[in-house]
């Protein structure tokens, strides 16, 4: 009976890129993924996606609807950050543009969602080779523009903590700052896209489009080494040392607050320090590990996705695993406006201003600061919430 399946089962669409991937077996059809594809765009779909069965009709509205509500709550959070910053005046400072900056990256990287959900509620690649190519080009510069941003305020905190006398960051190093980060991302665009180096390939349920990680050459080996180490490891160097440095610096101040404190024989140099409910130390770790998690969550995955494919064993890589690291960068890209912005105070006070419906109730305290303070406790407890 066994040998009867096997005899029966149809291998073609593994050596024949131009077949329909169907089987038949116990009366039933097996469509394979790219089974809808059309013949002449099938050149561009990796065949080890297309050994996969194709999932369900019902798997790829879930993934449309929740994408769809990602991409509404983006569009909203990033919107107002995009609108508060740039036309508030007191918001309208050298440090902010880091976090437009992100807001940006963040935005545009659901320019792409009308593809993707259009692909998954046609079941596959219903867009096309050309829908495909821009998907991949903007998440590509959307990303590794956020990443390389979120460096960018990593050190801008670094400075104005460790020197607040000295590191307050001008609207000039800023923009230059920016136009770098443009810079950077751009070659690990536009290099796939003319294929001159790397290329783009649609990946998992063919619905989303990212750089090839499966062709095993010495070039696309390397071309995946690079892009791994250029746009997570530099990024993800810079933002855990400058945060290591911040906490440690507020460490090393509290300690020194302490201890003056015991050679005055009181109990604390700060007036209100018996209303708060927690250290300052714990409250910039815990902003500092917030900030760190949520690009290590944003991009692990698809590094460790790239690496697997390019090096390691591809037959971990399932079209469904391969759908996790997209979900992941689009939702911390919905989450970061919150991190950023709205725990920013002044902000907070011109929503409500702006918005008074929300109801906010936030205090109109003329004393809070942003990235603008002196001393290294207040600024920290601004910057880094």
């Amino acid at each position: 009976m066994a040998a009867e399946k096997m005899a029966a089962f149809n291998w073609s669409h593994l050596v024949n890129p131009a077949a329909r991937m169907t089987d038949r077996m116990d009366n039933s059809i097996i469509q394979y993924i790219g089974w809808n594809v059309e013949v002449e765009d099938l050149i561009h779909i990796p065949k080890h996606w297309r050994q996969y069965p194709a999932p369900d009709k019902s798997l790829h509205l879930l993934l449309g609807m929740i994408y769809i509500f990602l991409c509404v709550a983006a569009f909203v959070g990033n919107g107002l950050v995009l609108w508060i910053f740039s036309s508030a005046r007191s918001l309208r400072t050298a440090s902010n543009i880091f976090v437009v900056n992100l807001a940006f990256c963040d935005l545009i990287i659901f320019l792409m969602m009308p593809i993707f959900v259009y692909n998954s509620f046609g079941q596959g690649f219903s867009a096309g080779w050309l829908a495909c190519q821009v998907y991949a080009m903007i998440g590509s510069f959307s990303g590794i523009g956020a990443g390389m941003t979120n460096a960018c305020i990593a050190y801008d905190r670094y400075m104005i903590i460790t020197r607040p006398f000295e590191g307050k960051m001008s609207r000039t190093k800023a923009i230059i700052m920016i136009l770098f980060v443009w810079t950077y991302a751009t070659p690990w665009a536009v290099l796939p896209m003319l294929e001159i180096w790397g290329k783009f390939m649609p990946e998992g349920y063919l619905t989303a489009c990212s750089f090839d990680y499966l062709t095993t050459s010495y070039d696309n080996k390397l071309f995946v080494g690079s892009i791994f180490t250029f746009s997570y490891v530099i990024p993800m160097s810079f933002i855990l040392y400058f945060y290591s440095q911040i906490v440690s610096k507020v460490f090393s101040h509290e300690k020194s607050l302490r201890d003056q404190a015991k050679k005055m024989n009181v109990d604390s140099l700060r007036a209100n320090q018996q209303q708060k409910s927690e250290t300052a130390e714990l409250r910039i770790a815990k902003a500092a590990l917030t900030v760190c998690f949520m690009f290590v969550m944003s991009w692990t995955p698809y590094a460790v996705l790239a690496l697997t494919g390019a090096f390691g064993d591809q037959s971990l890589l399932t079209p469904g695993v391969a759908m996790v690291p997209a979900l992941t960068c689009k939702l911390v890209s919905c989450i970061d406006p919150y991190i950023y912005a709205i725990s920013h105070p002044k902000y907070r006070i011109e929503l409500q201003r702006r918005l008074p419906w929300l109801s906010l109730n936030e205090p109109n305290d003329t004393q809070s600061t942003v990235t603008e303070s002196s001393a290294p406790l207040s600024a920290l407890s601004t910057t880094m919430t």
